[in-house]
């Protein structure tokens, strides 16, 4: 029964919401002009991605460091089909001569390097060249272009790639140039979209789309900070999650709050009162679910590879933005707008107001007679899209991640075509001038190695160009370097260090997968912990946990399923299992947090079976709509041209609606009823005098008349 309300505490007064709303807008002025400050700090260069430690990186330091800078490389293969003519070779001979007096490299040796020579293929079919571009010049992105418009001047008929590290590089920076206002702008569409379907107002879904941009701006502009006060690495892809990060579980806060604000309007005549009541009954369970993904995501601070660790600062900082603007700036706008923001439903204040049974208390009570069957049948659901794992869950190569092929792409294809001992990317080692001979004639001699061509002597170094025979990002040319390094490390006192593109690609990809080992059982502890502390139980987390690593599972084997067999990827790029797992753990927790929660709020009261399926009614629609609208956000991602985003967008999609509408809405409230009272091990809940004395209830689910029938 409603009852009229209390007069309003300090937190209800009516000059709370005025102030927390200006102290946001002064906020704003200060941060919004900072975040638009976030893509000058953004980095892709795999120096600054790849710890200090791996080799490849003391490469990439030692080039930059030389007189004129790192190197980009460029690969020109020019191609007909019926052979080479004389035109196309004095053609391509002019564009050599051409292209190297206008990028000269970056110091002179006083010998030729047999590496930038034109080179006629066997089947006299193509032509090569490679170029040696310094950074002086520009980075990847910006050189490439010219390049290709300097050789359009040739016969009709000859055809050109012009491909190589630097303009794979090239290539992939035009995929994320301007993704970030991509990914902003359609997160918002789409979020708007699913606000208006849920509450079917012309007007209420404007309130939490403006919140949650704020957040996103804000956290903008709080990243912006981190990296310049500490050095956090942010690269193109974490920006992109750091925007689907705010606008999903900012939305997903907004939601819960609105329903609970709801239901206490009914109860509650005073609209300030009500958002106090709806802040008590809602914050607990919000604030358990930010400080799971903060603390989930805080612990990639121990991965080695800068861009993981930048994760976790930077996914924090956005999901507390989202907190604090949900529980301060949006509760304060509702209630400054009052009841009829709700409009065309308005919830009225009523002294009877009754809870009728709906759907998910229909589905309640469906589970509680056939508990046994739904948890088998949610176990068997799960166990069978699971199977898919044993698919194609290979490392994608950096060629496959695009999910149209460009040039540079392309590319290598006709130069392994034509160039078959040319088939990997070169690599780049560092030796002292003394070894250099020495150097070269053990590599020359290394299985998998083309041909390994002495280079210039710079600043105390002598460097060497090594062509593996393999495809680049195979297992097989991973070996050949792995054999190179071995051979020209037991060369004593030549200090040589192996570096190059698919060497960075090779640490990147060992890093990720050590990252993994430290990572992922360090989030589960952590969310253990915090499951613990929130349910004041063990079993409970045990429970919840078990249930989010299968589901996990199965999001996984049904989506390798979806990439190996309709989408025809090529594999999984290595960064996308520690993204899905680390998102699906934290995030898909979220919802047996709210309902687990609230189903021990409700089991005080009620006992164990009751509550569950008071918590299930109550809370059975929000959430379903959270994790619709947290899916949708990151399917966002899965419209990018870039097949790593489209694998962990629809991953992480696929897995939220996994937990959403069977995980939390079958299989735990069935998980539940089983194990009855004893869910709640070792609190007072879980010992016979919990809960209110209900005839012969008292014991919850162990006397539950329908076990009886």
């Amino acid at each position: 029964m409603a009852v009229k309300a209390a007069p309003p505490g300090r937190l209800a007064g009516r000059w709370v919401p005025w102030l927390v709303i200006g102290l946001w807008v002064a906020l704003a002025a200060v941060m919004v002009p900072l975040s638009g400050k976030l893509s000058s700090v953004t980095t892709d260069r795999a120096v600054d991605t790849l710890p200090a430690s791996a080799e490849s990186t003391k490469v990439a330091v030692l080039e930059d460091s030389l007189p004129g800078g790192e190197d980009n490389t460029f690969v020109f293969v020019y191609h007909r089909a019926g052979g080479m003519t004389d035109a196309d070779r004095a053609t391509v001979e002019r564009h050599h001569n051409t292209l190297a007096e206008r990028y000269p490299p970056k110091a002179a040796a006083g010998e030729d390097d047999e590496s930038t020579a034109t080179r006629l293929s066997t089947d006299g079919k193509a032509m090569m060249f490679t170029l040696d571009v310094s950074t002086t010049y520009g980075a990847p992105e910006a050189i490439v272009g010219p390049l290709r418009d300097a050789a359009k001047d040739r016969p009709t008929g000859l055809e050109l790639d012009v491909t190589g590290p630097a303009a794979i590089d090239g290539d992939m920076d035009a995929v994320f140039d301007g993704i970030d206002l991509q990914v902003f702008l359609t997160t918002v569409v789409v979020v708007t979209v699913l606000l208006i379907l849920t509450y079917r107002s012309p007007v209420l879904w404007f309130v939490p789309l403006v919140v949650v941009g704020a957040a996103a701006l804000t956290a903008m502009a709080t990243v912006y900070l981190l990296v310049k006060g500490f050095g956090v690495v942010v690269n193109d892809q974490n920006s992109a999650l750091l925007t689907i990060l705010v606008f999903g579980v900012g939305t997903d806060y907004a939601l819960l709050l609105i329903a609970r604000y709801r239901e206490t309007l009914r109860h509650h005549e005073n609209v300030r009162v009500a958002m106090v009541h709806a802040l008590r009954g809602s914050a607990p369970a919000i604030v358990a679910s930010a400080a799971t993904v903060v603390a989930g995501l805080l612990c990639l601070l121990v991965a080695d590879l800068n861009s993981t660790s930048g994760l976790g600062p930077i996914g924090a900082a956005g999901i507390l933005c989202a907190l604090v603007a949900m529980l301060t700036l949006f509760p304060a706008v509702l209630v400054v707008l009052g009841r009829r923001i709700f409009w065309p439903a308005i919830p009225r204040f009523s002294t009877a107001v009754q809870d009728k049974p709906g759907l998910w208390g229909r589905l309640g009570t469906g589970i509680s007679r056939r508990r046994w069957v739904a948890t088998l049948g949610s176990l068997g659901v799960l166990g069978v899209l699971a199977i898919g794992l044993t698919g194609n869950t290979g490392a994608l190569r950096e060629q496959d991640q695009f999910l149209s092929a460009p040039e540079s792409v392309t590319g290598f294809t006709v130069l392994h075509q034509h160039f078959p001992e040319l088939g990997g990317q070169p690599m780049t080692i560092y030796t002292r001038p003394a070894y250099q001979e020495r150097v070269v004639d053990i590599v020359k001699r290394t299985p998998g190695v083309a041909e390994a061509v002495p280079g210039q002597t710079v600043g105390g170094w002598a460097d060497i160009s090594v062509f593996p025979t393999d495809a680049p990002d195979t297992a097989a040319e991973y070996d050949t370097i792995k054999r190179v390094r071995a051979a020209v490390h037991a060369v004593n006192g030549a200090g040589a260090i192996v570096g190059g593109p698919s060497a960075e690609n090779l640490d990147t990809e060992v890093t990720t997968r050590r990252d993994e080992k430290r990572v992922i059982p360090l989030v589960l502890a952590v969310v253990l912990i915090v499951l613990g502390l929130l349910l004041r139980a063990i079993v409970a987390p045990l429970v919840l946990m078990a249930t989010v690593i299968v589901s996990f599972a199965a999001a996984f084997g049904g989506s390798v399923f979806v990439f190996d067999t309709i989408l025809g990827f090529k594999g999984i790029d290595y960064s996308v299992p520690l993204l899905a797992f680390l998102f699906l753990v934290a995030l898909g927790v979220d919802y047996n947090i709210f309902l687990a929660s609230r189903a021990r709020e409700e089991t005080v009261r009620l006992g164990t079976r009751e509550g569950m399926l008071k918590a299930l009614s109550v809370t059975g629609g929000v959430i379903t709509s959270a994790g619709l609208v947290l899916a949708a956000t990151f399917a966002v991602l899965a419209t990018l041209p870039l097949v790593m985003l489209i694998e962990v967008g629809f991953l992480v999609a696929f897995g939220v609606l996994l937990d959403a509408l069977l995980v939390r809405s079958v299989l735990v409230p069935a998980l539940t009823l089983l194990i009855g009272r004893r869910i709640w091990w070792p609190s007072r809940l879980s010992r016979p005098a919990a809960g209110p004395p209900i005839g012969r209830q008292t014991l919850a689910d162990e006397e539950d008349p329908a076990l009886q029938r």
